[in-house]
């Protein structure tokens, strides 16, 4: 009955349109209630789970991203990426979709992503002759591989669920060749539609104007190299590197690129604050949530749940694929990684599966979810910026869910996909 109060109470209140965060703490007290603990321990785990050192590494990589994101590095990516294959048939979707790999390692936001490669890209790709779905959809589709590199905030997040016991160091490099598959395999179904549709081939760059472009975007490459190669050397932890990275955003946008006034620096801030403050308060109110799931007992009843659906290792990550996509759908993907990870970590100790390679597996999921109706607020503001319906984009995004679904079988039953390069690197 305990069990019911606390999940039930969540999951009502939520059908209520409450946010999240504010469901999980009222949850928590009254599951609290029900159960006779005091409320003053209730309390200090939110407390608790808003003070360690490691949360710092969120509100560094969220600003950052977002002076990026508005400091013209999209733009100049976008541009970069024309250099490449912008010649190529089909050229700028194909332009997009690595775009968004570059960004992807500046914003580390799915949401981030679309908004600036968006409003660069479709727009264009509508007036050289794209269908505007076919715009959306790429550039969605795209923007599922920022959350899989460097400096994904999910990534600290899942590891913060984890109660700190998987390093985020490791997370960020298990994230690598996984993106890389992503983008390859999107890359692939671009150039596919692209030659069944005859769509538009671009115009080659001249070499001069080349070289210029890329040394205009090099100061946005150099974010990269500070966040990568600060945490592979050693120089940096994650949190110092999302520091650093903030530092230099904020140089190269407001005295090398000045795309941005001094008079709009305090409403970025603000919007930033008002990012983190929901993060900060719906982590600690889910470390209170976890706290009860502890007392409760439901992480051992879910595992004896699990182990007596099938014993089988990858039986078990199939149906854990088919319930994360289907929860991702409704949730967002931060709350669904603060609930779900305190639940599953013991399961997946039980079968054996590494926490590193799990927590790729379910960002993942969770971020198709992004893409996906009836929440999918990556969804929402592709539409937006492509004035287009959902309803129109859920009908013709199908075919893109056919290379997200294979990489993600294949990070799921590979784990060496996921695993190699940390541990190369002595994660």
């Amino acid at each position: 009955m305990e069990i019911l109060v606390l999940i039930g109470s969540f999951t009502v209140i939520c059908l209520l349109g409450m946010p999240i965060a504010y469901a999980l703490g009222i949850a928590s007290i009254l599951g609290a209630l029900y159960t006779s603990i005091p409320l003053e321990a209730v309390m200090l785990k939110v407390a608790g789970g808003m003070s360690g050192f490691s949360l710092l590494a969120i509100p560094f990589f969220i600003l950052a991203g977002a002076i990026m994101a508005v400091g013209g590095m999209a733009s100049r990516l976008v541009n970069l990426a024309k250099v490449f294959v912008g010649a190529i048939r089909g050229g700028l979707a194909l332009v997009n979709i690595l775009a968004s790999t570059m960004f992807g390692c500046l914003s580390g936001s799915s949401v981030a992503d679309t908004a600036a490669v968006g409003s660069v890209m479709i727009p264009q790709m509508i007036k050289a002759g794209y269908p505007r779905l076919f715009a959306v959809n790429v550039t969605i589709s795209g923007s599922l591989q920022p959350l899989l590199v460097p400096p994904s905030h999910n990534m600290v997040i899942y590891s913060i669920a984890a109660g700190g016991t998987v390093s985020i160091g490791a997370m960020f490099m298990a994230g690598i060749i996984p993106v890389l598959l992503l983008g390859s395999s999107l890359l692939i179904l671009v150039l596919y539609i692209a030659k069944r549709d005859n769509f538009p081939k671009g115009e080659a760059i001249p070499l001069k104007q080349a070289f210029k472009i890329a040394l205009d975007s090099i100061w946005g490459l150099v974010t990269v190299i500070i966040i990568l190669g600060g945490i592979i050397s050693g120089v940096f932890t994650p949190t110092e590197s999302g520091a650093v990275a903030c530092v230099y955003a904020f140089l190269v946008t407001m005295f090398v690129y000045r795309d941005v006034k001094w008079s709009e620096l305090p409403a970025l801030v603000g919007r930033v604050v008002r990012t983190v403050g929901m993060v900060m308060i719906m982590i600690g109110f889910s470390i209170s949530f976890g706290y009860m799931m502890a007392i409760l007992r439901v992480p051992a009843i879910a595992t004896q749940f699990f182990i007596e659906i099938s014993a089988n290792k990858y039986m078990f990550l199939l149906w854990i694929n088919i319930l994360l996509l289907l929860l991702g759908t409704f949730m967002d993907l931060a709350p669904m990684l603060l609930i779900c990870t305190p639940i599953f970590l013991p399961v997946i100790t039980t079968f054996g599966i590494d926490p590193v390679h799990f927590g790729i597996i379910m960002i993942l999921n969770l971020g198709i979810g992004l893409l996906t109706p009836p929440v999918g607020p990556t969804m929402v503001v592709g539409c937006a910026i492509g004035k287009v319906t959902m309803e129109a984009v859920a009908r013709s995004i199908l075919i893109f869910y056919i290379p997200m679904i294979i990489v993600l079988l294949l990070v799921t039953y590979i784990p060496a996909l996921t695993l190699w390069l940390p541990r190369t690197l002595g994660y």
